[in-house]
């Protein structure tokens, strides 16, 4: 049988904790040691006996399940998608389908991590519940620092034509201000913890 990573159970256990429902494990090994390793680390949906082109199929069917709403979504992604975990040749076109790709970096192929969208450089599954984190922190700042800059920028260009600012203080704020507030802002995503 094939031997279950240590942190396989604990990580599925932190990405539910997370909010993601539904985690699916798509494999080309057989469908009897598929089920044992996914009930040894929590995952209730399995697709077994799968070659390349019929992960990719899998992969579609589970995005379309997401986009309509009669699956989970991922936190991070309002419209629904899907995040496909791989390292290896036959995972690269399931990757390349998925709404996200990520690739195991250390233990993956050439092929598996040029077509991922995200290369994990080391082969560490706990590392996936940080991405989840990293990425949630990212659209967030993302959001407020695109809200923010345009917030100020209509304000000053309102407050411009009566006087109420000067040209020179609407550029200087507008510009040079909100460039140094969006890069101080995005700094906090340097405190998101990998965690251990």
């Amino acid at each position: 049988a094939d031997t279950v990573r240590p942190e396989a159970k604990r990580t599925v256990a932190r990405l539910h904790e997370l909010g993601i429902e539904r985690i699916a494990m798509v494999t080309g090994d057989n469908e009897r040691t598929a089920h044992a390793i996914a009930d040894q680390v929590g995952i209730d949906e399995v697709y077994a006996d799968l070659l390349p082109e019929e992960k990719v199929d899998v992969i579609r069917d589970l995005t379309a399940d997401a986009e309509t709403g009669d699956g989970g979504r991922l936190p991070w992604d309002r419209t629904g998608g899907v995040a496909m975990v791989g390292d290896g040749v036959n995972d690269a076109p399931a990757l390349a389908t998925a709404t996200v790709g990520v690739a195991m970096g250390a233990a993956g192929t050439d092929t598996a991590i040029e077509t991922a969208d995200v290369a994990l450089m080391g082969d560490d599954l706990t590392r996936l519940p940080y991405l989840v984190a990293l990425a949630r922190r990212a659209n967030h700042v993302i959001e407020t620092n695109v809200w923010a800059s345009l917030g100020v920028k209509v304000a000053l260009a309102a407050a411009a034509p009566f006087g109420l600012v000067s040209v020179v203080h609407a550029v200087v704020i507008g510009d040079m201000g909100m460039s140094l507030a969006v890069t101080g802002n995005a700094m906090r995503l340097a405190g998101v913890d990998p965690g251990e």
